[in-house]
């Protein structure tokens, strides 16, 4: 038991790492979990920081032993199967979450979520919420960070605030989610347009399958983004399937809702500033961690669902 509790030390809304590994084996030695590469004359181990990770993200060509994931598992740290290749995630195969076994993870937030999830018109509200949260936190991220400021990225702007401000007004009159989904769908599509001109991207269109670098960055981020969103589930006890926006006969569609409140605010300009630098995927992923890590998206989004949680039964 000692081994456990050190293990999970580190709340995981505070933890700063995450994972994606690509033509690797992961597993156990001496108490410790490696990843193991093959060089041309050497193979190589590197060492995996589990008690600071929140989720492990496993590309093309990877293994994993079973006593790396009973590891994995005491230590709380999320592990998803996705797609890879040589642009990585590229969704070319839905990510698949295994995740760890605790009966010991707290029950309120689960009976706070079922509370409203059951009644159409308080889903309605706890999805409005979770919308006016995402407005929120991309403009206190774009207000406060001067790499972004200086890339062009100022919520103040006008175009950036009249597009804010059009969407936070048809929120508040939707009267299904069905109308929420479009609104939000125009406000991505008018965010992608003023991306692509404050980076001199050129003409863009988002296809998930197109594998030019800033669709290949957003697919990428918005991974890192799901794996925090999966995280922050797991640890509160809510199921993925129980979706406020999303499809709900889609199993993991309230990893979707969460993740994006934080994916126009991080992934989106990051996206096409590190495309247009043309930034390797490690470099773009560094700076997608970097940024989390410096405006606390984790605890954010810890604050969001619990919020959502204990408040939306009595909306």
């Amino acid at each position: 038991m000692e081994q456990l509790t050190d293990l999970k030390a580190i709340l995981h809304s505070k933890r700063a790492n995450i994972y994606y590994l690509e033509k690797c084996r992961v597993m156990q030695k001496d108490g410790r979990v490696l990843y193991l590469t093959e060089a041309k004359n050497e193979n190589q181990y590197w060492n995996i920081p589990i008690a600071n990770t929140t989720c492990l993200l496993l590309g093309t060509g990877t293994s994993l032993t079973q006593a790396a994931m009973r590891m994995l598992a005491q230590a709380g740290v999320m592990v998803g199967f996705c797609g890879g290749g040589d642009t990585p995630l590229l969704m070319a195969t839905e990510i698949e979450w295994l995740s760890p076994q605790s009966e010991y993870r707290p029950t309120e937030y689960i009976q706070g979520w079922m509370q409203f999830w059951f009644d159409d018109a308080k889903r309605l509200l706890v999805a409005r919420q979770l919308q006016r949260a995402r407005i929120e936190f991309l403009q206190s991220v774009w207000a406060r960070d001067k790499d972004l400021k200086l890339e062009g990225f100022n919520a103040n702007d006008a175009d950036i605030a009249q597009a804010l401000e059009i969407f936070l007004s048809k929120t508040e009159k939707a009267a299904k989610v069905s109308e929420l989904l479009q609104t939000e769908a125009q406000l991505t599509k008018q965010l992608y347009k003023i991306a692509a001109n404050r980076s001199q991207y050129g003409d863009f269109v988002r296809e998930r399958e197109a594998v030019d670098t800033a669709n290949a960055f957003l697919n990428h981020g918005n991974y890192l983004a799901y794996g925090l969103a999966a995280t922050t589930l797991w640890v509160l006890g809510i199921p993925h399937g129980f979706a406020v926006m999303h499809g709900k006969t889609r199993r993991g569609a309230l990893v979707f809702d969460i993740a994006d409140l934080i994916k126009d605010a991080i992934i989106l300009p990051w996206a096409f500033i590190c495309a247009k630098e043309k930034a390797t995927e490690q470099e773009f992923r560094q700076q997608c961690l970097q940024a989390f890590t410096q405006h606390k998206a984790l605890d954010f989004m810890f604050e969001q669902v619990k919020s959502a949680a204990l408040k939306g039964a009595n909306q």
